[in-house]
């Protein structure tokens, strides 16, 4: 698709129709073909003590949500700009319940800046995609406070820079039908390095001291020219990591390896003043599908799991600049901590 097509269908959040419009019954085809998808994919995800776990990276959990299938105006340079607040009150164990005594009175804040630099290609490299390259330099506060002095309880490492995220992808164009688009997708292999700032004597690190691989494909559909709903499916890898926390250490532990997991965003959003606002609701959800790992054994009771669900909205200022905010409701948590998110992100396209 030429620059101008995207720039018609980019213009303050909206794609009208296009010169060269496909139309074809396909709506309900790839309609079909996401419910599929989440038939499968969801049930994977759904199928000893929190002080001792913090075992997966950070991911992403709630950073995007609407119109997620695509750049909003099509090629060329573009610049995020990530601001989560995420607080919890209760760490929970592998049940559900809480992993900690009453005194403890736990309460975990973590400020969470995401700076994304973008590239995205007008040039075919397969099967029809477009190549570009997504980097995103993450930026991490952590306060982790008790209502008692026990160091035995998890321990936060302040602030500091977090793991450096590389990902190629491909962007394939909108299918365009009689009244607009139809559907757009992409794939992308996100790779996270260990760049944060990690001490294997605090559970709770900027950085996880780990390479992962975060492949994930993302779909927006269009089920009326106001109506989307939108889905981010990701799947979690993760090395070694040569220096386990102390948890891990006490019990002779030369190495550990975080399981694999599943996580996704979803959203539905309809457009409420034309060509500038939408709101809707958006969530994610996380689940832990493998063992961790010490010393190259499965170690039993330590998989995470996470719902989030809330409000959202998109405000397009013009065609180059857009304002994401989103709120999530954490429940359903095993293993990690439950609690509330705040989400900003502005999007610029030079």
């Amino acid at each position: 698709m030429k620059q101008s097509e995207w720039s018609i269908m980019g213009q303050y959040g909206l794609f009208s129709a296009a010169s060269k419009r496909v139309v074809f019954n396909s709506k309900k085809v790839i309609f079909k073909m996401m419910l599929l998808i989440a038939l499968v994919i969801f049930p994977l995800m759904g199928s000893n003590n929190l002080a001792k776990a913090y075992d997966l990276p950070s991911v992403n959990l709630g950073f995007t949500s609407f119109l997620d299938g695509g750049p909003p105006a099509g090629p060329g340079f573009y610049f995020a700009q990530y601001l989560q607040y995420w607080q919890s009150d209760t760490l929970t164990d592998t049940n559900g319940g809480s992993a900690l005594p009453d005194f403890a009175n736990e309460e975990l804040t973590a400020w969470i800046s995401l700076s994304q630099f973008l590239y995205q290609s007008d040039k075919e490299i397969f099967l029809g995609g477009k190549w570009g390259l997504d980097v995103i330099v993450p930026v991490v506060g952590l306060d982790m406070s008790y209502g008692t002095d026990n160091s035995a309880f998890p321990q936060d490492n302040g602030n500091g820079v977090g793991d450096i995220l590389v990902g190629p992808y491909l962007q394939w164009d909108p299918v365009m039908g009689a009244k607009g688009p139809i559907f757009m997708h992409r794939i992308e292999v996100q790779m996270i390095f260990p760049t944060g700032a990690y001490d294997e004597n605090k559970e709770i690190n900027a950085g996880s001291n780990t390479f992962s691989i975060n492949p994930y494909w993302a779909g927006t559909l269009f089920l009326t020219p106001r109506l989307t709903v939108t889905t981010r499916l990701h799947y979690l890898w993760n090395a070694e990591n040569d220096e386990p926390n102390r948890g891990f250490a006490t019990l002779g532990a030369e190495d550990t390896q975080a399981g694999e997991a599943v996580h996704a965003n979803f959203a539905m959003a309809f457009e409420i003043i034309p060509k500038q606002l939408r709101l809707g609701i958006n969530g994610y959800y996380l689940k832990q599908i493998s063992d961790t790992q010490m010393n190259g054994e499965d170690v039993p009771d330590r998989r995470e799991k996470v719902l989030g669900i809330g409000p959202g909205m998109v405000y397009h200022f013009s065609q180059n600049d857009h304002l994401f905010f989103n709120a999530y409701f954490e429940s359903s948590a095993e293993n990690r901590p439950e609690g509330e998110r705040i989400n900003v992100r502005w999007v610029h396209h030079f």
